[in-house]
């Protein structure tokens, strides 16, 4: 089962990771790059979902990886990849960037 976290406490982590970055979770967005230009949480990276694949290696072994998507569906589709595949630690953000834009950040662009 993949562990999900929702934008508010997620929030939380990375503000109380400020200081110290290698504490906070890797946000890694699987949305398609033209979703990605238009919106994003800052500090993330892009790997669109068709890509992961090829892209995994990319991932840190090390961290948590919160996986982003618009709803959470894509994302959690990735992060059971990633899990399976490749035993990563990875959370799922609930709702993704539309629960962010209402939850946390209402001035994100929304679509």
């Amino acid at each position: 089962m993949i562990p999900q976290t929702t934008p508010a406490a997620l929030k939380t982590r990375l503000d109380s990771a400020a200081g110290t970055p290698e504490d906070a979770p890797f946000l890694l967005d699987v949305r398609e790059p033209w979703e990605f230009e238009y919106c994003k949480i800052e500090g993330s990276v892009l790997i669109p979902l068709g890509q992961l694949p090829q892209r995994a290696g990319e991932l840190p072994e090390d961290r948590e990886i919160v996986v982003i998507c618009h709803h959470g569906n894509r994302s959690m589709h990735a992060a059971g990849f990633l899990q399976q595949r490749f035993g990563l630690n990875v959370t799922n953000l609930q709702g993704g960037v539309a629960a962010w834009a209402s939850d946390v950040d209402p001035t994100m662009k929304q679509y």
